[in-house]
């Protein structure tokens, strides 16, 4: 996996300069450094989220059932994750009060997982990818009830005119509302663990505490295979063909890969910006669905009137957040 390599140039804030050497420094070769790193640092961002937008058209690309796609899914990433130098020990030598919370988040993580991919079955990966953007309704209540901060009057208003939104693609799309409740329900599973993790995420490195989420919740999904398989007989479990190559993009490309390129973007972005494209997902993942899964054919102006508003008031967040609070807003730290 030759992009680890960009992991051990080190993991930054957004304060890290370009260098330059003493005897070539001048102003405008300062600047001129600056704006390529800033430059890279935005096109790697971007080419992370991109790959996240992608996620949504393998599940649909991939044969299996979204348990079965989430259970190679997570294998994959993991075993991606052991080619990190000495992570294996600092994930064992992790306090067990940190390492069974990761654990639990594993499971919300794994959850996520299976009820985006099955949304994507019910409904298409527009919509589901679309609703997924409910996130920040969830988020705006759970945050304050589960950290203890207070509630902000404009995350609570962005997060109720996200409802409008949801009620304009079900009232316009033909797909069944239980496709629209579990999209919302792997929303919700996905704002859960995001607080959590920004709680945890000050005390132990990223890459350690994703190897321990995706492990765990690989396991917890190893131990209910048997028993989805049992009330689900008919269940694809076993790839074929095509499968094995997009579950290795979805796996190193669209998990692993882009994990490393977002963190590695911090190093010269603030997490405002950041945050800012990170926003962009479901726009990219509409786009790709349209080339490559000829989903425009099923979607219509509400559909369209819908995402505009889910992804408008999401997009609105971080800005207000960053005039009204005198402070960058937090930077990515979802599991696409």
């Amino acid at each position: 996996f030759p992009f680890l390599h960009l992991l051990r140039r080190g993991q930054g804030d957004g304060t890290h300069q370009a260098k330059i050497p003493a005897a070539h420094f001048t102003p405008t070769s300062y600047i001129r450094a600056s704006m390529n790193a800033h430059s890279s640092a935005l096109l790697r961002q971007h080419t992370a989220v991109l790959l996240f937008g992608f996620t949504g058209i393998l599940g649909v690309l991939i044969s299996v059932d979204g348990y079965s796609l989430t259970w190679w899914r997570m294998l994959f990433t993991v075993l991606s994750f052991l080619m990190w130098p000495g992570l294996i020990a600092k994930a064992i030598a992790l306090p067990r009060k940190s390492l069974y919370s990761l654990m639990g988040i594993g499971v919300l993580v794994a959850l996520h997982w299976v009820t985006f991919f099955g949304s994507i079955a019910m409904t298409n990966a527009s919509v589901a990818v679309t609703i997924l953007a409910s996130i920040a309704f969830f988020t705006s209540i759970l945050e304050p009830l589960i950290t203890g901060s207070k509630f902000k009057w404009y995350e609570v208003a962005l997060g109720i005119a996200v409802i409008p939104g949801v009620v304009l693609i079900k009232s316009s799309t033909e797909f069944p509302l239980e496709g629209i409740i579990v999209a919302g329900l792997s929303a919700f599973f996905s704002a859960v663990f995001s607080i959590l993790n920004k709680i945890l995420v000050a005390k132990h490195e990223a890459a350690t505490m994703t190897f321990v989420e995706l492990g765990s919740g690989w396991l917890f999904l190893s131990i209910g295979l048997p028993f989805v398989m049992w009330l689900s007989p008919s269940m694809k479990f076993m790839p074929e063909g095509w499968d094995f190559g997009y579950l290795g993009f979805l796996a190193l490309g669209c998990t692993t890969l882009a994990y490393v390129l977002s963190l590695r973007s911090l190093e010269n972005l603030s997490t405002f910006t950041a945050n800012l494209a990170l926003n962009l997902e479901p726009v990219y993942t509409i786009i790709l669905a349209w080339i490559f899964l000829n989903e425009d054919e099923d979607l219509n102006t509400g559909f369209y009137l819908g995402a505009t508003v889910i992804i408008g008031a999401v997009t609105v967040h971080p800005l207000l957040r960053h005039w009204l609070d005198k402070k960058p807003a937090s930077g990515p730290d979802e599991l696409a």
